[in-house]
């Protein structure tokens, strides 16, 4: 029961374009930040996920779960798109609200049993997200690292009106 679990949280954050938008912008965000900024959004949204996580596997309610993970795809890659140069604290306060509600989701759709492992594969997936951002945000230019967050705005759009 535990790999299974484990292999469920691995594969549930690549499930859904809304989680893999905004965990990839969150990368993307903090490449843009720098500094202080390239760590602490991805971490924060990490332990902010892992609070909201627990939350959803009680059954606690969360209002406004889902237009809050389509809302995080729009801000977030908005920002990235705009260049916003937010101080980090204020950024990792944005980046931890969204984090609980996708951790919410995450939590409040996992198993009924093996929730440990299951989180633990649903971190590390998020993670490597992160990482994939934060790498490709090195490595783009700066009009390439707008565009990515234009796009991301875009797909944020698209499932907006695709369901």
């Amino acid at each position: 029961m535990g790999h299974e679990a484990f292999l469920a949280g691995l594969t549930h954050p690549l499930g859904g374009a809304d989680h893999l938008f905004a965990m990839v912008a969150v990368g993307l965000w903090a490449a843009t930040l720098g500094g202080r900024g390239y760590w602490l959004l991805p971490t924060v949204f990490v332990v902010a996920m892992a609070l909201g996580g627990s939350l959803g596997a009680m059954g606690l309610p969360l209002p406004g779960v889902e237009p809050g993970i389509l809302a995080s795809i729009l801000v977030i890659g908005g920002a990235v798109s705009l260049a916003v140069k937010a101080h980090p604290l204020q950024a990792a306060a944005i980046v931890s609200f969204f984090g609980l509600l996708h951790g919410h989701a995450h939590g409040a759709e996992g198993p009924s049993s093996g929730l440990a492992v299951y989180a633990a594969g649903f971190v590390l997936t998020s993670m490597a997200l992160h990482l994939l951002g934060l790498l490709a945000g090195r490595a783009l230019h700066a009009a390439a690292l707008r565009a990515a967050g234009g796009a991301t705005v875009l797909g944020a759009l698209a499932l907006a009106i695709g369901g």
